[in-house]
């Protein structure tokens, strides 16, 4: 029998087939709906029958066959399990589920998606055995399962998916050896398998992989010596292995076969044996890291050779001889860290010629002679400069007042003598000072309280004279303070950190006196005759005007009375609505408030990390110190503004304390959930110490960092009953959880918004914080969420330059908002921040300082990420203009900044370098 098709039947069997394809698209779309318990940002609304499926939120279809292509829901933070039924979606070529709270494993249907070439889980929960059944994807070229809970082995099978370019699934739970059949991914660019509990030996058949640019495999439990195969790997960029047990020793020619390499490093590991001289022909490195180890030797001296170096890690060695002149060649060098080895000989001063230094680290060496000043000289020192516990002499030169942005200064245990220069005074930005352990003589410099952001100060074990400069106790926020055996003598001050014992040490200093009772000093005779005298006139005073005013006085102490007793029952009824803890708990829950449990000061009290046995959670817990003017007020405002508030990125207020303490003192602490990654503060601004290496925020999390803001400050102003206008909007008020997670904190001078519309509120009492607060409240205008607006694009433009707005540039008229506006929108990607971009490019560096090669710098960097800091940047001028009716509101920015984000995720390049 012959059939034949007419050219209209062969048309219409097509639209049937095409037909029958797109009802098991939208069938499969729907079913996948069905799977999501949480959607909270509506994702899902588009997604029925009023419109076609390839319409929907995060749907993209073949143009021609108006099949599925691409399902793109990432960081919406869903909550479901991922349905068997995508699998239907035959045509679907790219899954991007990233950055939400799937659960769950992967479905088998998955792997009946022969066209799938692209496939990203990244920071889910998903879990189970390694999904092997994903080879039976032919096509399938780049995978990720980062950031979930993955476990087992990596199955021996891997080898399967022949066609993989890069295989990502670092940070899971993944266990056992790594399997040697890996080296049969022959076309793998990108290997990531750090932040496991993988052991054993690195498989040597690694080493086959001729087209591998990233490898990591840091954070493990593996073992062994480093194969030799793995450096004949001339097409290597990033080599990373940090944190593991590798043992063994360098060959000395390893770098002759690794021309490309720009990362390499291999600190925290059990390394013998010395530094290969091969090194200097790794002329386009730019991060060195192979601190922790156990290498032995002298610095090669062909180090001057690495003229592209930004960050060079030697310490924690065996390392000896001296520190080579040419370290003054590496210009580009950002990060030096020789600290804990055997350095002798002086500080070489052409060390001055690396002026883009940040961070200086020659601790716990044996070098002697003086200090250079041209150390003092290098304009970009601002991190950390610390020279402690080696046997330097002479004097601290009058140059260390240029170290104006330095955050650690740190020289104790050496032999300087000489008096303390008054010069420090002018290191403005200084927290950290450590000056203990030397021979320092002459007074204590009165110009150390200029220094407002002072936290730590140690002078002890010197030989200074005279008296604690009385000045210091209005630094705010000195936390420490420890002038011990020296020969002070006179009055101890009273105010500001001298208040707590605990927080101060003055014994071996035989003739001070007075201080708060805890310090058990003999009292300042003379001093306290006067005292006496002047409170014995204050008191012939003030019987004169009882008696004359008497009964004004009483008028006015009774209407006070009326007023209190309403004030404390409206203060009692918001406190009542919150669940309660005893000053016991909470004494005890911080080891009796220790100096150990503190973890941050403010201008109304101290926070201390603590753990309650009720809920069995570290939590943190804010403790008023009602001494302060404001502070009560500040208990009721927070009490008032978060007892009705429940949103994921608002910090959540577990319990309070309105009680006594043990000397009958009020006491009013609040209790909030503890976030381990501190604030965002301490990210963009980050202060190191001795051992912390510098915190980094790449563009995605600042993406999602501001997001979090945005959703709270949308929460607040247009979704809570009463409106909240937060009034103090700044990164260390944003505080981030084990997942960089942000949450708004600190209503301590919230209003609501219905308290303001019914009074016409001056700002006066809203001190807020300086370069944040807008420029309307320096006048009586009205507190509104304009003000919160302007805060929120002071902060986007702090996010993305790296600069405080309170930076000594910013003054006589200049402000952060103008010198952004002066580079945009033509030369904005001149003014980002150096560490962010310097994440954003082809390979991971540590900064890139030098402006003259932007261009080339941004060359590597994907267009579509300058596309998000272009328009992340729009949004943080249009919100931070000085009229407040020409300001953004916060639902517009949250739909602008959900725009960015999907065209940030959707068009960027895959080839994502982070190990």
């Amino acid at each position: 029998m012959l059939l034949l098709f007419t050219s209209n039947s062969w048309s219409q069997h097509i639209i049937t087939t095409y037909a029958l394809g797109n009802e098991t698209d939208h069938s499969a779309l729907l079913k996948f709906k069905e799977s999501i318990s949480d959607d909270p940002f509506g994702v899902f609304n588009s997604w029925n029958s009023s419109s076609h499926f390839c319409m929907w939120h995060g749907v993209t279809c073949n143009p021609r066959h108006q099949r599925v292509i691409e399902l793109n829901l990432t960081g919406y933070h869903l909550h479901g399990f991922i349905s068997p039924h995508i699998g239907n979606l035959s045509f679907l070529r790219i899954l991007l589920l990233e950055d939400n709270s799937f659960y769950g494993e992967v479905p088998q249907e998955l792997g009946r998606l022969f066209r799938l070439y692209v496939l990203y889980f990244t920071n889910n929960t998903l879990g189970g055995e390694f999904p092997i059944n994903l080879s039976n994807c032919s096509k399938l070229s780049h995978l990720s399962l980062e950031g979930n809970n993955f476990f087992g082995e990596i199955p021996r099978k891997i080898e399967s998916f022949a066609n993989l370019k890069e295989l990502c699934i670092r940070k899971n739970n993944l266990i056992g050896h790594i399997p040697p059949s890996i080296g049969n991914l022959s076309s793998l660019t990108r290997l990531s398998l750090s932040a496991n509990k993988l052991e054993g030996k690195i498989p040597k058949e690694i080493g086959s992989l001729e087209n591998l640019r990233i490898l990591g495999m840091s954070g493990n439990k593996l073992s062994g010596d480093i194969p030799l195969s793995l450096y004949n790997l001339s097409s290597l960029i990033v080599f990373s292995i940090t944190n593991n047990h590798i043992s063994g020793s360098f060959p000395t020619n390893m770098f002759l076969t690794l021309p490309n390499i720009k990362t390499f490093t291999v600190s925290g590991n059990q390394l013998s044996g010395l530094i290969p001289t091969s090194i200097s022909n790794a002329s386009g490195i730019q991060i060195l890291d192979i601190g922790g180890n156990h290498l032995v030797g002298q610095v090669p001296t062909t180090f001057c050779k690495l003229q592209k170096i930004q960050l060079f890690s030697l310490g924690e060695n065996k390392l000896f001889g001296e520190i080579p002149p040419s370290i003054g060649n590496l210009s580009q060098l950002y990060y030096l860290e020789l600290s804990s080895n055997m350095f002798v000989g002086n500080i070489p001063s052409t060390i001055g010629n690396c002026q883009h230094l940040q961070f200086l680290h020659l601790a716990a060496n044996n070098i002697t002679g003086a200090i250079p000043s041209q150390v003092f000289e290098i304009p970009s020192l601002s991190t950390t400069l610390n020279l402690s516990y080696n046997s330097l002499s002479g004097n601290l030169p009058v140059e260390v007042g240029m170290l104006k942005n330095i955050e650690l200064l740190d020289v104790s245990e050496n032999y300087i003598s000489g008096v303390i220069p008054e010069t420090i005074g002018e290191c403005i930005t200084l927290e950290y000072l450590n000056l203990e352990g030397n021979s320092f003589h002459g007074s204590i410099p009165t110009s150390l309280a200029s220094l407002k952001g002072l936290k730590y100060l140690d002078l002890s074990r010197n030989n200074l004279s005279g008296s604690i400069p009385e000045r210091i106790q209005n630094i705010s926020v000195l936390e420490y303070f420890n002038a011990s055996f020296n020969m002070l003598e006179g009055d101890v001050p009273k105010g500001g950190v001298f208040q707590n014992a605990s927080a101060i040490s003055v014994i071996g200093n035989g003739k001070l006196c007075g201080g708060v009772s805890e310090l058990k000093l003999p009292p300042c005779a003379l001093k306290a005759k006067k005292r006496r005298k002047h409170r014995d006139l204050k008191l012939i005073v003030v019987i004169i005007c009882l008696v004359l005013f008497l009964p004004i006085l009483s008028c006015i102490f009774g209407m006070y009375l009326i007023r209190k007793r309403h004030k404390k029952s409206s203060t009692n009824r918001t406190i009542d609505q919150l669940p309660k803890v005893s000053y016991q708990n909470l004494h005890h829950a911080t080891d009796g408030f220790s100096l150990r449990n503190l973890i941050g000061k403010g201008s109304h009290g101290s926070v201390y990390k603590g753990s309650l046995e009720s809920t069995e959670k570290i939590v943190a817990i804010k403790v008023l110190n009602l001494q302060t003017k404001g502070a009560n007020k500040s208990f009721i405002a927070e009490c008032e503004a978060l007892r009705n508030v429940r949103h994921r990125n608002l910090v959540k207020v577990v319990t309070c304390c309105s009680s006594v303490d043990h000397n009958g003192n009020d006491f009013k602490a609040l209790v909030f959930q503890y976030m381990s990654n501190r604030s965002l503060e301490e990210w963009l601004h980050p202060q190191n110490g001795n051992t912390e290496r510098p915190k980094r925020l790449n563009l995605e999390t600042r993406l999602g960092i501001l997001i979090g803001v945005t959703s709270a400050l949308h929460y607040l102003h247009h979704e809570c009953e009463e409106p909240i206008i937060h009034c103090d909007l700044k990164p260390s008020n944003i505080l981030l959880d084990d997942d960089m997670v942000a949450h708004v904190s600190d209503f301590g001078i919230a209003r609501l918004l219905s308290t303001i519309n019914h009074y016409q509120i001056s700002t006066s009492g809203i001190k807020g914080t300086i370069g944040y607060s807008p420029p309307e409240y320096g006048s009586s205008s009205q507190v509104s969420t304009k003000g919160d607006m302007y805060s929120f694009g002071i902060l986007i433009l702090e996010m993305l330059t790296g600069r405080r707005p309170t930076e000594e540039m910013f003054k006589d008229g200049h402000n952060l908002h103008n010198y952004v506006k002066i580079a945009f929108p033509n030369n904005f990607l001149e003014i980002v921040d150096a560490t962010l971009i310097s994440m954003e490019i082809e390979y991971p560096t540590i900064t890139i300082s030098e402006q003259n090669n932007i261009s080339e710098i941004v060359d590597h960097m994907h267009p579509n990420t300058k596309k998000c800091l272009f328009s992340l940047f729009r949004i943080g001028l249009a919100c931070s203009v000085e009229p407040p009716g020409e300001r953004m509101n916060m639902m517009e920015v949250t739909r602008e900044l959900n725009m960015i984000r999907n065209a940030f995720y959707a068009r960027r390049m895959r080839g994502n370098y982070s190990l």
